[in-house]
C-alpha cells in the first residue's frame, strides 16, 4: 500500500483518480451501520398486508420494514 498526504489524498479523490491503492480495505469499517437483531411481534393481519405490499414491490419483509422505519425516522428528525 502506498502512503501519501490526506491532502494529496483529497486532490486525487475530487479529481476522480482511483485512490484504491492507498486504502487498506481490510480495516474498512462502516460506522453506524453494524446490525442488530431485534425480535418484534405483529399481528397476523399485518403481516399478511406486509408480505402483499413487499412482494408487490419485488423487495423482502425485512427490506420493506427497515426502509419504512428508515422513512419515519427521517421525517420526525425534519420536523423537530
Amino acid at each position: 500500500m502506498k502512503t501519501i498526504t490526506a491532502a494529496e489524498l483529497d486532490e486525487k479523490f475530487d479529481n476522480g483518480e482511483d485512490i484504491s491503492e492507498y486504502l487498506d480495505w481490510s480495516k474498512a469499517s462502516r460506522p453506524n451501520l453494524e446490525l442488530k437483531h431485534v425480535d418484534i411481534d405483529l399481528p397476523a393481519w399485518i403481516l399478511r398486508d406486509l408480505d402483499r405490499e413487499a412482494e408487490r414491490l419485488g423487495v423482502t419483509r425485512q427490506s420493506l420494514m427497515v426502509e419504512w422505519i428508515k422513512e419515519r425516522l427521517e421525517a420526525s428528525r425534519q420536523s423537530k
